[in-house]
């Protein structure tokens, strides 16, 4: 059975960069050369977003 949720820790390198876990990579699909969309809000937080699933939501609103 797969997992639905998923919480983990991710440190930021000297460069700023983190490392996505394992398993939160698997759980998205998310490989080597994929793109992460990056989104943010001072009071919110910040979320990843695979790529795709923006350019799923334009399809969806451009083909209507």
């Amino acid at each position: 059975m797969e997992k639905d949720k998923y919480v983990g820790i991710c440190k930021v390198g000297e460069k700023g960069q983190i490392v996505i876990p394992v398993e939160a990579r698997k759980m998205f699909d998310i490989k080597p050369g994929d793109s992460i969309i990056v989104l943010c809000d001072k009071e919110k937080g910040i979320a990843l977003v695979k790529s795709n699933v923006i350019e799923d939501l334009a399809d969806d609103i451009l083909k209507k």
